[in-house]
C-alpha cells in the first residue's frame, strides 16, 4: 500500500515520503480500515519533528475514515464492509496517512455524513471537551472562546453551547456568520480585543479556552478579559501561559478521552446540528500542498487527504 511517512525527525515537507509499505494487521482488539480520507493535523508536524519520539519509520494521519476490511481478535459489534471512522495511532511504522490503517477505537459512520466531515470530529472533538471540562462549564458560565475560528475552537464554541453556556469568541470573517449561527457572540481577534469582550460581556468573563494559534500578545490579551489568570486555560500557548499564571491544558491533563462526545456528535452531525469546518482537500499524490497548509496555522478548516478505495493488501 502507499503510505505517507518520515524515516528520521525534522521538518515535514523536509523528511516525510510517500512510498510504499506493507500493510499493517489488526491486533486483538482493533479493526483494519481501507481509509477513505484522512486529516492532516499540527500534531501530525509535531511528530515529524520529534514529539513522542520512538522506533522509525513514523505514519501521519491521525483521523481516518474508511471501510472496515479486517477485524482482530477479541472485537465484535462491527462486521467487514461496515463505514467506520476514528482516531489512528501513531506509534506504528505507518498511520493514517495510508491505504490501511489500524484503529483502537471508531465509531459508526452515519449514511448521512461524509467521509471528511466524520474524520475531521475526533482530535477537535475530543480536545475542546476536554478543556471544557477542566474548566468547568455549566449553564450559568460565561465562557470566552480564543480561536473559534480553528477546527478545537469552532468545537468548543458549539460544545458549550449545546451545554447552555453562554458563548463569546474571537474569530476572523471566514468563520464569523457560522459561528454566529451558533447562538455565539463573535467578535475580531486582535488589538482591543480585551475591551470588546469585556465590552460584550458587561465586565469580566467567567472563563476562557484559548485555541487560537501561538502568538505572544494572546496570553497578555486574554487576562484582561478576565478577574483572575487562572481563569485562562490554554491548549497552544504554553509557554506565556506559564510565565503569565494563567493555566495549561498539558500541565493539568490528561484527563481521559472523551470518545463519548465523539459519538454523540457524529450523530448531530449527520442531523445538520453539528460541524467541523473543512479547508484544504487535496489527493495524497499532493501531500505537500496538504501539509503546507496545516503550517499556515490558517487553513480555513481541518486539512483533508483524499484517499479513496485502498488496493488490495499483498
Amino acid at each position: 500500500m502507499r503510505t505517507l511517512r518520515f524515516h528520521r525527525n525534522g521538518e515535514p515537507l523536509d523528511v516525510l515520503r510517500l512510498e510504499e509499505a506493507e500493510p499493517p494487521r489488526p491486533a486483538p482488539g482493533q479493526v483494519r480500515v481501507a481509509v477513505e480520507v484522512c486529516t492532516v493535523n499540527p500534531a501530525d508536524l509535531a511528530l515529524c519533528r520529534g514529539l513522542y519520539p520512538g522506533d522509525l519509520p513514523r505514519g501521519i494521519g491521525l483521523e481516518v475514515a474508511g471501510t472496515v476490511d479486517a477485524v482482530g481478535a477479541e472485537v465484535t459489534g462491527v462486521r467487514l464492509g461496515d463505514a467506520v471512522f476514528g482516531p489512528v495511532p501513531f506509534t506504528g511504522p505507518t498511520a493514517g496517512a495510508s491505504g490501511h490503517a489500524v484503529l483502537d477505537t471508531w465509531f459508526p459512520r452515519p449514511p448521512e455524513l461524509a467521509p471528511a466531515a466524520a474524520a475531521a470530529l475526533p482530535m477537535a472533538v475530543d480536545t475542546a471537551q476536554l478543556g471544557l471540562d477542566l474548566l468547568g462549564i455549566t449553564a450559568d458560565t460565561t465562557l470566552l472562546v480564543s480561536g473559534g475560528g480553528a477546527t478545537t475552537g469552532f468545537a468548543a464554541v458549539q460544545l458549550a453551547r449545546l451545554s447552555g453556556a453562554r458563548v463569546i469568541t474571537t474569530a476572523g470573517p471566514t468563520h464569523t456568520e457560522a459561528l454566529r449561527a451558533t447562538g455565539a457572540e463573535v467578535t475580531p481577534y486582535g488589538k482591543g480585543m480585551a475591551e470588546r469582550v469585556r465590552e460584550l460581556a458587561g465586565g469580566p468573563v467567567d472563563v476562557v479556552l484559548d485555541v487560537s494559534p501561538p502568538d505572544d500578545a494572546t496570553i497578555p490579551e486574554l487576562l484582561g478579559t478576565v478577574a483572575d489568570p487562572r481563569h485562562v486555560l490554554t491548549i497552544s500557548n504554553l509557554a506565556a501561559a506559564r510565565e503569565l499564571g494563567a493555566r495549561d491544558a498539558f500541565t493539568e491533563g490528561p484527563l481521559g478521552h472523551r470518545y463519548d462526545v465523539v459519538a454523540k456528535c457524529a450523530q448531530l452531525a449527520a442531523e445538520g446540528r453539528f460541524a467541523i469546518p473543512l479547508g484544504h482537500a487535496v489527493a495524497l499524490d499532493d501531500w505537500r500542498e496538504a501539509i503546507a497548509a496545516s503550517q499556515s496555522q490558517r487553513p480555513g478548516g481541518k486539512v483533508v487527504l483524499q484517499l479513496g478505495p485502498a488496493a488490495k493488501p499483498r
